[in-house]
């Protein structure tokens, strides 16, 4: 049964055919309902619908029914129960946008917008529901707060499992931390900053110890300190980050080896579900676990993670909380850090080695809302064009003399949009007519609207657990066979190439520019990033600071001084709804 719009008929997961027919003119919401009551069939067509006022059944009375030559597809036009649905669509859509609860004022009227009806006809339906407890709710603030069930659940269990693990920690009676600390130190050739030792001792008093900071505040070296000591107490730790290049990235700073959190609870994909190999049953053999760029972390990861961890377990997150949050639900790591529930230390204190760099230093000035200094330093430009036509001929030149002498994974376009000529759809056609033009000696193949080619630069956009490639991961075509197209991935742990078949390519995008959302766990040598008005949308300060932030040696920035000032200024994110605070600062419960 499909209850809601037809012009949304690729939320139904519909085989191509039957949406074809469906989306047809004839079968529009607005030509259906204009006809009246009874049989409707089209001249020599091999379907037909009968529209009819009917009560839906109670769903413990629904049953299957079987036809040897109908498909049989029930499409609710009008009615309470298609209200219902649009509600509960609007529900489960919020937390596409970040949400993990919205209030009631905010779902009635996204329902009603997404249905075209009246809003107070939703407000009526949407109290029924409240009074017959369909709905997962919560008072807070004098506002209804509404969840979708799953999200309702990580919230709860995330809130629950930090508790639990801050207050039943393991404790480490025989470390003498302040002696290993300083033969670490000696062993290193390095002395620590007061707030760094800190970090590493309250990390081992702690069952729950979070560490944030920005760039050259010293991190990565106060994980080094914290495994340092954790080892010699004979702990077993588990490093982990969200993505794998974020891992990849920990595993070379620490020394030691790392997974994305994903494998470290081994999880695989089960149709429309998914199986954690890690949980309550059967936790992970660890004494601590560290994660980094735990920004990254939605709260569905996070409840996955923290059931997998075994009582008196250490957990330590480990990120930059200005950074862009998480693409999934929930500020996981912004409201820990807003609660005052968790030991926090955050590193605010610039190295001087860090300070030498142009990008570490404008990094922290755009996090103050000041602008980045641009003039008379070759690592971190700025060019002002006239319009987006000028800027992007600019981002062009720049990458493919760039990748003359570095290597295609060094360099990277990020830009805060997808669509205008200064996004990524639009850069990474020019791109790769520039650094990667047709040859008769390089093989194509065609998927929906691009054109891939060997050589290309390109990017895993979905989680495939069988090929073991993951979303955000870069490689490069190697060779196409007809509609086989072979990718080598250098991050790929395995390596050698990953093979894509027929629609399987779907799962690729050329990925010379890349937004930068997609850029989150990475860096790059060199960064190039259009900054033009018509990106007004995306101009916010932590986008901007997240961006130049993947760099390591260079930053390139072109556009508009203008549309930089409003990236700069621009501290007003847009708000996520999430009570995950609240619950931590025992405003609400947790069983």
């Amino acid at each position: 049964m499909i209850i809601g719009n037809l012009q949304a008929l690729q939320q139904a997961g519909l085989p191509p055919a039957l949406k074809q027919l469906l989306s047809s003119e004839a079968c529009s919401l607005a030509a259906l309902s204009a006809r009246e009551n009874g049989r409707f069939q089209p001249d020599d067509a091999p379907w037909f619908c009968t529209l009819s006022v009917v009560q839906t059944q109670p769903a413990a009375e629904r049953h299957t029914e079987y036809h040897r030559q109908w498909a049989d597809i029930q499409v609710i036009l009008a009615g309470e129960e298609r209200i219902q649905a649009g509600i509960r669509f609007a529900l489960m859509q919020s937390g596409t946008q970040g949400h993990t609860c919205v209030p009631d004022e905010w779902l009635v009227k996204s329902a009603a917008s997404l249905l075209s009806v009246d809003p107070v006809d939703v407000r009526t339906i949407f109290q029924h529901l409240i009074d017959e407890n369909r709905l997962r709710t919560e008072e807070v603030g004098g506002e209804t707060c509404v969840y979708a069930e799953y999200l309702y659940q990580a919230e709860v269990g995330v809130a629950k499992r930090l508790m639990v693990l801050r207050d039943r920690v393991n404790q480490l009676w025989q470390v003498d931390y302040q002696k290993i600390i300083e033969a670490w130190e000696k062993d290193e050739n390095l002395t620590l900053a007061p707030e760094q030792i800190e970090a590493i001792k309250t990390s081992v008093d702690h069952g729950v110890f979070v560490l944030t900071g920005g760039p050259g505040t010293g991190k990565t070296t106060v994980i080094k300190g914290i495994l340092s000591v954790l080892k010699e107490a004979g702990c077993k730790i588990l490093l982990s980050a969200p993505t794998g290049r974020a891992a990849k990235r920990l595993a070379e700073s620490a020394g030691e080896p790392a997974l994305t959190v994903h494998r470290m609870l081994e999880y695989t994909p089960n149709g429309d579900e998914a199986l954690w190999g890690r949980n309550e049953d059967t936790p992970l053999e660890a004494d601590a676990v560290i994660v980094d760029e735990a920004s990254m972390m939605d709260i569905v990861l996070m409840y996955h993670l923290l059931r997998a961890l075994p009582i008196g377990c250490r957990l330590v997150l480990v990120g930059d909380v200005d950074q862009l949050p998480s693409v999934g639900p929930g500020s996981v790591l912004k409201d820990i850090i807003r609660s005052g529930a968790m030991p926090v230390v955050r590193l605010e204190n610039v190295f001087r080695q860090a300070q030498l760099s142009p990008i570490v230093r404008n990094a922290h000035r755009i996090n103050q809302g000041l602008m980045p200094l641009v003039d008379g330093d070759t690592d971190f430009t700025f060019r002002q064009f006239m319009n987006e036509e000028e800027t992007v001929r600019y981002v062009v030149d720049t990458y493919a003399r760039m990748v003359r002498t570095l290597s295609w994974q060094n360099v990277q376009v990020l830009s805060p949009m997808h669509r205008n000529p200064c996004g990524v759809e639009n850069l990474n056609r020019l791109l790769q007519a520039r650094v990667n033009p047709p040859s008769p000696d390089k093989a194509e193949h065609k998927a929906g609207n691009t054109v891939y080619r060997e050589g290309d630069k390109v990017m895993q956009i979905r989680n495939n657990y069988e090929k073991n490639v993951f979303n955000g991961d870069i490689g490069q075509i190697d060779l196409i066979r007809g509609k086989t197209v072979f990718v080598s991935f250098p991050d790929r742990p395995e390596g050698g190439n990953v093979t894509y078949e027929g629609g399987e390519v779907d799962d690729l995008r050329l990925a010379y520019a890349m937004s930068v959302h997609k850029a989150q766990g990475s860096e790059y040598a060199v960064v190039i990033m259009p900054l033009v008005p018509g990106h007004y949308i995306m101009l916010q300060r932590n986008l901007f600071y997240t961006a130049i932030t993947r760099a390591k040696k260079q930053v390139y920035l072109a556009g508009s001084k203008k549309a930089m000032q409003m990236a700069v200024t621009n501290d007003r994110t847009r708000k996520r709804y999430s009570l995950l605070a609240e619950r931590l600062h025992g405003e609400l419960g947790i069983d």
